[in-house]
């Protein structure tokens, strides 16, 4: 995802053993905005996520474990989650019988943080590659937004 790790600011930490990071993680790759390189790893969340292989006993909805398929996950927002979803992140428990969390190239809630306002696309292609970009681009200056609120203006 070089139109990720491109933007401003954004430390890409792609987990191996070399990074300290759990083995069942090794070769995910994760997308926090950290503009100055100064929020300790195990203190920042990422906004965007690319998951390449089934956790198992934990996260193996997406069935990660077909040939060249891969997740990407992104932390769009309550309101944007509710208009590409079509409910709030809240009311997913509901909902959760309703999608195919194997299913390519659609936009669907993420099976496991659909709740924290996370939605997930496997392989994003023909259908759905300008759209990830759009929601690439929200998560991203949500993050900027986050990291350091903005500062009251001098009267």
């Amino acid at each position: 995802m070089e139109f990720v790790s491109g933007l401003t600011g954004v430390a890409t930490v792609t987990a191996s053993e070399a990074a300290g990071a759990p083995e069942v993680a090794w070769g995910d790759t994760f997308y926090f905005y950290d503009p100055d390189g100064d929020v300790p790893a195990d203190r920042r969340l990422p906004f965007a996520t690319v998951v390449i292989k089934d956790y198992p006993g934990f996260d193996t909805a997406s069935n990660l474990g077909r040939p060249g398929v891969s997740r990407l996950n992104i932390n769009v927002g309550r309101a944007v989650f509710e208009k590409l979803i079509g409910y709030p992140p809240a009311a997913h428990a509901e909902h959760e019988a309703e999608f195919d969390y194997a299913a390519i190239d659609r936009v669907i809630p993420h099976p496991l943080y659909a709740v924290q306002s996370w939605v997930a696309i496997l392989n994003p292609g023909e259908k759905t590659g300008a759209q990830a970009l759009d929601l690439l681009s929200g998560a991203y200056e949500r993050a900027v937004r986050r990291h350091r609120p903005p500062r009251p203006a001098s009267s």
